[in-house]
C-alpha cells in the first residue's frame, strides 16, 4: 500500500505491517475524543515514526497514487479531526 505522510513524502508498506498501525490509530482517535492534546502529540508521533520505519520510501519523482494519506507531524488535533473517517485516520 502506498502512504503519504504530508509534506513529506510517500512511502510502501507491506499489509503485515497494519496491526500495529491500526492499533495506533485506534488510540490515536480515543485521545482525539478525549481531547487529550499530550496524547494526541504522543500518539501521532509514534504513528508517523512506525510509518517512516516500516515503509520503503518512494523516489521523489515517483507519482503513484496514495491510498493512505496521513496528516503532518504538526498538524491540530482539529487539523486530524477533520481527516478522520469512522474508523480513524487508518480504515480497518
Amino acid at each position: 500500500m502506498i502512504v503519504r505522510i504530508m509534506g513529506e513524502g510517500q512511502l510502501e508498506l507491506a499489509d503485515s505491517h497494519f496491526i500495529e498501525l491500526n492499533r495506533l490509530d485506534d488510540e490515536l482517535l480515543e485521545e482525539m475524543e478525549a481531547g487529550d492534546e499530550y496524547g494526541f502529540r504522543r500518539t501521532l508521533g509514534a504513528l508517523l515514526d512506525a510509518v517512516r520505519r516500516l515503509g520503503s520510501p518512494l523516489p521523489d519523482d515517483a507519482l503513484e497514487p496514495s491510498e493512505l494519506i496521513l496528516p503532518s507531524p504538526d498538524a491540530s488535533l482539529d487539523d486530524v479531526r477533520a481527516m478522520l473517517s469512522g474508523d480513524g485516520l487508518i480504515p480497518g
